[in-house]
């Protein structure tokens, strides 16, 4: 191994290590599942579904999430600290949203007779989606915590932003790059339902 790889390697810190070993787990779990859906699919016995427009609605919900997320890291960045508040807060409202707008299309599919329990496609299309739903949920529950400890500090802004450890921040450069990462992901699993449908 060459020095230049040797010092690449030592430089990455272990969270963010930890955190790309634990999105490669998810990506191989989204691919194997969407894998078994187009094989089960091909086998015939299955109900083809039109998504309801409400998961065009939570698509464009989790693509403004990261953008505000990005806001709020570049307050953070920039120690605004009201305005980093603010855009987790937005944050958080917006990724609610989304699950309750997945919900309501559950819902919908479910009135349409595409179901949980009957034909394989109505069984796939839950699980994937909700085991999509349930890491997003997790992010929320990250930015919660983040956002209650922006909160709880009494010290002002401008000690309070003077005194950002790099821990504190790397923290907040990796919930960014996890919660992209689920938007990205629910953008291919959104494309992948329109084509498979």
């Amino acid at each position: 191994m060459s020095t230049l790889t040797q010092n690449y390697y030592s430089n990455i810190h272990p969270k963010r290590f930890v955190l790309w070993l634990f999105l490669g787990s998810i990506v191989m779990l989204f691919a194997g599942l969407t894998s078994a859906y187009i094989v089960r699919r091909g086998q015939g016995n299955w109900v083809e579904y039109i998504l309801p427009d409400i998961f065009w609605a939570s698509t464009v919900l989790i693509l403004l999430s990261s953008i505000t997320l990005h806001m709020a890291y570049v307050f953070h960045r920039d120690h605004k600290a009201k305005k980093y508040r603010m855009a987790l807060g937005a944050t958080v409202a917006l990724g609610l949203a989304f699950v309750a707008a997945q919900y309501s299309g559950w819902m919908q599919l479910t009135d349409l007779g595409v179901r949980l329990q009957g034909n394989p496609s109505g069984a796939f299309l839950y699980v994937i989606s909700g085991v999509h739903a349930a890491h997003l949920l997790g992010g929320v529950a990250l930015l919660l915590i983040f956002f209650f400890k922006s909160i709880r500090r009494k010290e002002p802004v401008k000690r309070l932003m003077e005194e950002i450890d790099p821990e504190r921040t790397l923290g907040v450069e990796l919930l960014l790059t996890y919660w992209h990462f689920v938007g990205l992901l629910w953008l291919y699993l959104f494309i992948f339902f329109l084509y498979f449908g």
